[in-house]
């Protein structure tokens, strides 16, 4: 008598699903301790930003009424610190393209465990890569003279803020990548909308000096949020420097949290959802 092979089946429960998650997220970093190049040039494009906008913008650009470089350099950390948690969105959707295009997703389908951790565990491994950054990217501010003035549970509260808006975003990454057929699509993908996000907010510049237009889509930008969250938890705001009268602006810690626990409910939803049919 021949023995029926069953299909195996993904095991439920909300631990064996954390579980699942970890070992998928070990992984992933084990992938990215292996290939030391994907961090070095993570690394590379924040420090230039850094290095840039500091002494070549530095002295240029009015924040709070003053031209002052030394007021610019700490109006800007806050920026630069969101734009890179948010551009490692390309990243992460290359990497969940490149193994779907290698048919990775499909063996870890014929495996009992539970559908969403594929993701979650993606995910969560590049939120610890997106850490180790802003920790040497902290470094480098330090060193060009960036400094905070609120207390230790303040800063940390303010990059807590800034690992969960790219914990948010990552899903998006995590959609766009479903959603193409390549890595190189998904990285041109991930890019494409990231540039007009962030230059269009309080990021580099004072959002007040816009065009009115621009400035209220500066003011609800969920980047802007955060941004304007860590400028007030880090201490950067330039003396004078008055915030806008729209809600985010006014309760910016508020308006960063629920926009990135908002991102988080939809685009995981959504991508969970596209894992499910690209692989059936």
């Amino acid at each position: 008598m021949v023995a029926k092979i069953r299909a195996p089946q993904p095991r439920g429960g909300l631990v064996q699903s954390v579980t699942d998650s970890l070992v998928i997220a070990k992984r992933n970093l084990i992938r990215m301790m292996r290939i030391p190049e994907m961090v070095i040039f993570g690394l590379i494009q924040p420090i230039m930003f850094v290095v840039l906008f500091t002494y070549v913008f530095g002295g240029s650009i009015q924040v709070g009424g003053t031209t002052s470089p030394a007021a610019y350099r700490e109006f800007l950390m806050a920026g630069i610190f969101a734009q890179t948690v948010t551009f490692a969105t390309a990243g992460a959707g290359a990497g969940i393209a490149d193994d779907m295009h290698k048919g990775l997703i499909d063996r870890f389908r014929s495996l009992p465990m539970a559908r969403g951790a594929v993701l979650t565990g993606r995910t969560l491994a590049d939120l610890v890569q997106t850490a180790l950054t802003l920790v040497v990217l902290a470094i480098v501010a330090l060193i060009i003279g960036w400094r905070t003035h609120e207390n230790i549970g303040k800063v940390l509260a303010g990059f807590a803020l800034l690992l969960l808006l790219g914990y948010a975003f990552s899903w998006i990454g995590a959609l766009i990548g479903l959603s193409v057929r390549t890595p190189e699509a998904a990285t041109s993908g991930g890019l494409i909308w990231l540039f007009p996000l962030t230059f269009i907010s309080n990021a580099f510049v004072d959002a007040n000096q816009m065009p009115t237009f621009l400035r209220h889509i500066a003011e609800w930008n969920p980047f802007s949020a955060t941004v304007q969250a860590c400028r007030e938890l880090f201490g950067n705001l330039p003396p004078g420097f008055k915030a806008a009268e729209a809600w985010p602006m006014q309760h910016p810690i508020w308006a960063s949290l629920l926009w990135s626990i908002l991102i988080i409910v939809v685009f995981r939803t959504l991508a969970v959802r596209k894992y499910r049919n690209a692989t059936v």
